[in-house]
């Protein structure tokens, strides 16, 4: 059986975590050799949030596409936050593709390896995927929490924007004359009619860290930055 292979993280991801791109493909490739499908592709998404529904993602496209020419007859992929951005959205695709004869095999939900091929692994999928639904919001619900206390005892919530500190008390912002240089800069190439990507390329060129650190600008960060 064809399978193609779906892989996504966004920059930060890259950075923070396990989940890189290459290390989702040598799982996928190790999973399919395992379960002798036929790996003839693997599509990337890099740098994509997974709150972008999957077909206005390039890579999305790209697969949905492989998907209605019927290049493959199943989908792999690491985890379902991969494609999906929740229980709804990953079950109503899952009964198209299932109509269509189209198998999801997700390598690690819950720990465990699981298939649309049967009856059981369609039902499981269902199962965990309302359960990562749920804990999701849980720590949702938690993060609102904390953030109100935080609000109520006159704590500061948010990242710190790029061009400002905290000062001592935790909660004032305070100007960085470097940062806030490159901030002049950014808005200076904007009335030059350069493009958010273009900004986002030349801070990349000039080796300018992101307030997170990160070494590649994006144009989301270029545009958050210039509407503050």
């Amino acid at each position: 059986m064809n399978a193609i292979g779906y892989v996504r993280c966004s920059t930060q991801e890259q950075v923070d975590s396990g989940l890189g791109l290459e290390a989702q493909e040598t799982r996928i490739k190790a999973y399919c050799a395992m379960r002798n499908l036929g790996l003839v592709q693997i599509i990337t998404d890099a740098g994509v949030s997974g709150g972008k529904p999957l077909a206005s993602r390039q890579g999305g496209k790209q697969l949905l596409m492989a998907i209605s020419k019927k290049k493959t007859k199943a989908v792999v992929m690491l985890k379902l936050d991969r494609m999906f951005r929740n229980a709804g959205d990953c079950l109503t695709t899952i009964e198209a593709w299932d109509k269509s004869g189209l198998a999801l095999h997700v390598v690690d939900l819950g720990g465990n390896a699981i298939d649309t091929t049967s009856a059981a692994g369609r039902f499981m999928l269902v199962v965990l995927a309302g359960a990562a639904e749920m804990e999701r919001n849980l720590i949702s619900e938690r993060t609102k929490s904390a953030m109100a206390i935080k609000r109520a005892n006159g704590q500061r919530v948010g990242a710190v924007p790029f061009g400002y500190d905290l000062a001592d008390d935790g909660v004032t912002l305070v100007g960085i004359e470097s940062e806030q240089s490159i901030v002049g800069d950014m808005q200076a190439m904007r009335d030059k009619g350069f493009t958010l990507q273009r900004i986002a390329n030349t801070l990349t060129d000039r080796g300018i860290l992101t307030k997170a650190g990160n070494t590649i600008w994006r144009h989301q960060t270029v545009a958050q930055i210039l509407r503050r």
